[in-house]
C-alpha cells in the first residue's frame, strides 16, 4: 500500500472515530501515560533540585524527553505493527491518532454543563463546570457559566482539536515521519503545558521550558485557525481587525487570539472578572458584545470548529494527493 493511500485512510478514519466515539471510558489513553510520567518526574525533581537553575535544566529534560519520547515510541509501535501486517499498522495509527483529537470530548464537556442549566439545576452545572475549568465556579451566575463554556471551547478548539490535526497533516506530508508521531509529540507538549506550565510555584522554573515550547508549537496552527474562522464568517476584515485590536492584550500568545476569533465571528464578548482560589483575576475583554452568550451561540461555536476541521482535512488530503501525483 502506498504512503498517500495509507495516510488518507488513517486521517479519515481517525477523524470519524473521534467524531462518533471520542475517548471511550475505561480505555487507557496516551495522555494518562504522559500525565503519570510528568507527575512522577516532577515530584522527583522538586524533591532533589532546589535551585532555579537546576529546575530549569530539569524542565528542559522533561520537555524534550516527553515530547521526543512520545513521538519516538509512537513511531516504533507503528513500525513494528506494520512489519507484522500493513493493515495492523494502519489500525494502530488510527487508534493512536484518534486519541490525539478531542473534538467529541470537547462537545460532550460543553453539553454536560448545558444540560443541567436547561433544567434549571445551576448547582449541578457549577459542579460539572468545575471539572473542566480552573476558575472558581461555586457562585457563578448562568451568564457567567455560559461565558466560561464559551471561553473553554474556543481556547481548546485549537490545542485540543485543530493543532493536533495540523501536525498530523504535516506528518502525513513528511512520508518518513507519519501523522501519529507528530500528533503525539504535540499532545505531549500540550499535556506538559497543562500540568507544569505555570508561572506560580512550584512549577515556575520546572515548567518554563514546556510552557514556552507549547506556545511556539501552537502559534502557527492558532493563527491559521483565526484566519480560517475569519474567512468562514464571510467578514474576514472586521474579524481580523477585532482580533488585532483585542487579542494582543491577553497574556497568552495563543488563547487570546483563538477566543477573540470565535467571539468576533459570533458577535459576543469574552473575558472579564474570574476568580481562581478566591483570588480575582481580570482578563482583557475580547471582541464586542452584540449578542448575549446563549446555548445556541455555544453550539454555533462548536459547529465552527467542525467546519474548520473539515476544511483543513479536505485541503490536507488534496495536498497529499497532489504531492503523490507530482512525485
Amino acid at each position: 500500500m502506498n504512503h498517500t493511500l495509507a495516510a488518507t485512510i488513517v486521517l479519515v478514519v481517525a477523524s470519524g472515530l473521534d467524531y462518533l466515539l471520542g475517548d471511550p471510558w475505561g480505555w487507557l489513553h496516551p495522555v494518562q501515560v504522559m500525565g503519570a510520567a510528568i507527575a512522577r518526574y516532577s515530584q522527583w525533581t522538586l524533591k532533589h533540585f532546589q535551585t532555579p537553575h537546576s529546575q530549569r535544566i530539569a524542565g528542559i529534560g522533561l520537555g524534550l524527553g516527553l515530547i521526543l519520547g512520545s513521538g519516538g515510541i509512537g513511531w516504533i509501535l507503528i513500525y513494528g505493527a506494520t512489519l507484522i501486517h500493513p493493515w495492523l499498522g494502519i489500525g494502530i495509527q488510527v487508534i493512536m491518532l484518534a486519541s490525539c483529537l478531542a473534538g467529541r470530548s470537547l462537545r460532550q464537556a460543553a453539553e454536560a454543563v448545558l444540560a443541567p442549566l436547561a433544567d434549571g439545576k445551576i448547582a449541578i452545572a457549577r459542579d460539572t463546570l468545575s471539572r473542566y475549568v480552573g476558575r472558581d465556579t461555586h457562585d457563578l451566575s448562568t451568564p457567567d457559566i455560559y461565558r466560561a463554556i464559551m471561553e473553554t471551547i474556543s481556547e481548546n478548539a485549537v490545542d485540543g482539536v485543530l493543532a493536533p490535526l495540523f501536525y498530523a497533516l504535516l506528518g502525513a506530508i513528511l512520508s518518513g515521519v507519519g501523522s501519529v508521531p507528530l500528533a503525539l509529540s504535540y499532545k505531549a507538549a500540550s499535556t506538559l503545558d497543562s500540568m507544569v506550565g505555570y508561572r506560580d510555584a512550584p512549577y515556575t522554573y520546572l515548567g518554563w521550558f514546556s510552557a514556552r515550547l507549547e506556545d511556539g508549537l501552537t502559534w502557527l496552527p492558532c493563527r491559521l485557525s483565526v484566519l480560517t474562522l475569519a474567512l468562514l464568517s464571510g467578514r474576514p476584515r472586521p474579524v481580523l481587525r477585532v482580533c488585532r485590536r483585542d487579542a494582543i492584550a491577553d497574556p497568552s500568545p495563543n488563547a487570546g487570539w483563538s477566543e477573540c476569533a470565535y467571539a468576533a465571528v459570533l458577535g459576543v464578548q469574552l473575558g472579564g472578572v474570574n476568580r481562581y482560589g478566591g483570588v480575582i483575576k481580570i482578563k482583557p475583554l475580547l471582541a464586542d458584545s452584540r449578542h448575549p452568550i446563549t446555548p445556541d451561540i455555544i453550539r454555533q461555536a462548536m459547529t465552527l470548529t467542525r467546519q474548520v476541521y473539515g476544511l483543513w482535512l479536505a485541503l490536507g488530503l488534496v495536498g497529499l494527493g497532489f504531492l503523490a501525483y507530482a512525485s
